[in-house]
């Protein structure tokens, strides 16, 4: 994992005591509340319903164990004990004191920990696969070119102030589990005739009012050219990006509207300018910032040993836990462990201070010392030797860290909502936990198959529901809780925005409806093979719509 060098860590203390100061200010009444929310949104702070909010930069989503252990600290000492991890492998506070903030962005610095960037008009915290190094189907490692972003955009002078949030993602594997095209940039590593490796850049991804999936406009970028056409698309967005009005101002709207054959052009016409200069990665560079990323000393390991197969048939939870949790890794005798953090019934995406401990010492003791947050809001232990996994689970199993429904209806999707975020129309936990509830039952899950169901309390589409296999967005009507349902997204290698089935649904009445369309998806489907995907792109929404209204 990277660690930071001096300038790193100068950086970021340095920007914990300004900040420090602006907050002193604010309290003070030196600062206006209007004077001080650029300043507070720079450093991850943000203002909800109730409290201020921290949310905290976990780079290219991975965790070393001293950082998860600051984090529990961090959750006992200044919150209410927990914490919540976003579907941006970003972790949230929900309740620190303004007065305390600096101190705790100060114990984050102790671990090469930061905010910055997190929030505001600015490149955010970039984002890649939480199995990267450890995939069985990936061409390289992604996360050293995450890195080498980091460094290039933190802080950059010229995309300080953008017209708007700017997001990327990156993935090396075939599969993509990063969702590259719902970013305002993706880059998906690929080969080229010769086997040299580079990156299919893809622009104009992005959810919210405007739902877009990226197009590519350029298939094979060599490697070290990498930063100068960031720079290229950056310079192009900042220059023709809109900044009249904020819903208009994203680059998934300048592509749409000049067309990305004409913005590609303007990319290579700014990109001929700087290709050759101070930003072309020297493969010296590259080499170094690999060097972080290097493979943990895997054992050599046989196949599955019959110990392990005598666990796996005589206890049924386990086996569950293993079908459904555990994933191939690339070297043999190894195993990928996804660490549910959607009990049923409980609030997606929170984790205790216990658990934070908890998972800190598992992963000292069976993966390496390194975690992963995830895009669906749970953590991986990326290397765990697979003849340790009922050791691991038993203690996950202690903690309520162990259900066993990775990627099933009850692994589901929700924003903060109208519980904590001033931005939303309706609540999203509360519909989660009954959701939860309605399809607990294990073997129902099962049945159903593998599932993303995504809620979002607002239009911002926080969690994704464009892209959902069902997604719930919350609207209000007339100060009404109402949930509307898109059936058919997916943000894998074949992205695609799903389809509106109609009028929403009052609260008392939707998780009936999304119940209804589970049924109605297990009564049409082939055989238990079909997926729901799979039978929706099969049979359309018309089944659907005649079940839940009446009509096609």
């Amino acid at each position: 994992m990277y660690i930071y060098d001096d300038y790193d860590q100068k950086l970021v203390d340095e920007r914990v005591e300004q900040f420090r100061d602006q907050v002193k200010r604010r309290i003070s009444g030196e600062l206006s509340e209007e004077d001080f929310r650029v300043l507070r949104l720079m450093n991850g702070v943000y203002l909800q319903l109730h409290a201020y909010m921290l949310r905290i930069a976990i780079p290219y989503g991975t965790i070393r164990t001293s950082q998860m252990r600051q984090f529990a600290y961090i959750a006992r000492t200044y919150d209410k004990g927990y914490g919540h991890f976003s579907t941006r492998q970003n972790l949230q506070f929900n309740w620190p004191k303004l007065v305390e903030i600096p101190d705790i962005l100060a114990d984050l610095a102790k671990v090469q920990m930061h905010a910055i960037q997190t929030s505001g008009s600015c490149i955010r915290n970039t984002t890649t696969d939480q199995y990267a190094g450890a995939a069985i189907d990936e061409i390289e490692d992604p996360r050293p070119w995450c890195e080498i972003i980091r460094q290039w955009s933190t802080m950059h002078p010229e995309f300080t102030y953008l017209p708007r949030k700017f997001k990327m993602a990156v993935t090396g594997s075939a599969s993509d589990r990063a969702a590259v095209a719902i970013h305002d940039i993706g880059l998906r590593m690929r080969k080229d005739e010769q086997g040299e490796v580079g990156f299919e850049v893809m622009v104009g991804g992005g959810l919210g009012r405007t739902p877009m999936i990226a197009k590519t406009i350029c298939e094979f970028l060599p490697k070290e050219d990498l930063l100068s056409y960031l720079e290229a698309i950056l310079r192009v967005y900042n220059q023709f990006g809109r900044r009249d009005n904020k819903y208009k101002a994203r680059i998934k709207i300048l592509v749409h509207e000049i067309g990305a054959d004409k913005f590609a052009n303007l990319v290579e016409k700014e990109w001929e300018n700087i290709r050759d200069g101070v930003l072309q990665l020297p493969q010296d560079e590259i080499e170094e910032i690999k060097s972080h990323f290097s493979p943990p000393a895997f054992e050599a390991l046989s196949e599955i040993s019959p110990s392990h197969e005598e666990k796996l048939n005589s206890n049924q939870a386990f086996s569950y836990w293993v079908k459904n949790n555990v994933n191939e890794h690339k070297i043999t005798g190894y195993s990928i462990v996804n660490i549910s953090l959607k009990p049923i019934g409980g609030i997606p995406g929170d984790v205790t201070h216990q658990q934070m401990d908890c998972v800190a010492d598992l992963a000292d003791q069976y993966s390496f010392s390194e975690i992963r947050s995830t895009h669906e809001q749970n953590l991986v232990l990326p290397h765990v030797n697979t003849e340790d996994l009922f050791a691991l689970w038993s203690v996950l199993d202690r903690f309520e860290l162990a259900t066993p429904n990775s990627g099933l209806i009850t692994d589901l999707i929700s924003c903060p909502g109208l519980d904590y975020c001033n931005l939303a129309n309706s609540r999203s936990i509360p519909l989660a936990q009954k959701l939860s509830n309605r399809f607990g039952d294990l073997d129902l899950q099962h049945d159903i198959g593998k599932l993303q169901l995504k809620i979002s309390g607002c239009i911002n589409a926080c969690t994704h529901h464009h892209v959902g296999h069902i997604g719930i967005l919350g609207v209000d009507k007339r100060g009404e809780e109402f949930y509307q349902i898109t059936l058919g997204g997916r943000a894998d290698e074949n992205a695609k925005v799903g389809k509106i089935l109609g009028a929403a649904f009052p609260s008392e009445k939707i998780v009936d409806a999304v119940e209804t369309v589970i049924n109605t998806y297990l009564d049409l489907r082939t055989d238990k093979s079909e997926t729901f995907l799979d039978a929706y792109a099969r049979v359309g929404a018309d089944p659907f719509k005649e079940a839940l209204y009446g009509t096609r």
